[in-house]
């Protein structure tokens, strides 16, 4: 077991550091970073973390998401990622945890976010998450085959031709909306498939443009 997990750790670190990233949105957009959390367990598949915001949050409440949230001050976006990490479930891993990075998604927002792919090590599938019940409701542990969903994703026609709206689904008939699913998908493509594919033209659905 402990061979696939470091062929799997290895497999997805060579396919972020082929990738040629594209970041840096420019002036204007206020910084913010995502950990995109890969964990393994002792029995089970590898998987992946998923949260949903808090009820009582100005912004998008009760949505899925990612841990994550606006740089402070200067510092890097694998720094947020992780503090956001530790602050928002109660995971701390140290920099020798990130495995690389995806492209920034620039949202309606005005927000740039860069996906920060993080290896959680190995967790027991019945840990209790503690997490920060002002800013998350629920913690979700998905498995990775979950991104390979028959009908993942799902692109539908958005207000222009030029960005569709895309969709992956967690469960039968739970989708997760942009930008927490143009990140998954990309992870998919690039870190587990090898796979160069660019999701900065994919839209977020009207109710998400706040």
């Amino acid at each position: 077991m402990s061979c696939m997990r470091d062929e799997l750790r290895r497999q997805i670190t060579g396919n972020l550091e082929r990738f040629e990233r594209v970041g840096d949105a420019g002036e204007g957009f206020r910084r913010s970073a995502v950990a995109l959390v890969v964990l393994t367990s002792p029995d089970g598949p590898p998987s992946f973390l998923l949260t949903r915001r808090a009820a009582t949050l100005r912004a998008h409440p009760g949505q899925f998401a990612l841990p994550g949230g606006r740089l402070d001050g200067d510092e890097s976006v694998e720094t947020t990622a992780l503090r956001e990490l530790r602050e928002e479930v109660g995971l701390n891993v140290d920099a020798a945890a990130v495995l690389g990075l995806l492209d920034d998604y620039v949202t309606h927002s005005g927000f740039a976010i860069t996906p920060v792919v993080v290896w959680g090590g190995v967790v027991d599938d019945a840990f209790s998450w503690p997490v920060d019940l002002r800013e998350v409701s629920a913690v979700y542990r998905l498995p990775l085959s979950t991104l390979d969903l028959p009908d993942a994703p799902t692109i539908v026609p958005g207000d222009d031709p030029a960005r569709p709206v895309i969709r992956m689904p967690i469960a039968p008939g739970v989708f997760i909306h942009a930008p927490t699913a143009a990140i998954l998908y990309q992870f998919r493509e690039v870190a587990l498939h090898a796979r160069p594919t660019r999701v900065a033209h994919f839209d977020q659905p009207g109710f998400l443009r706040r």
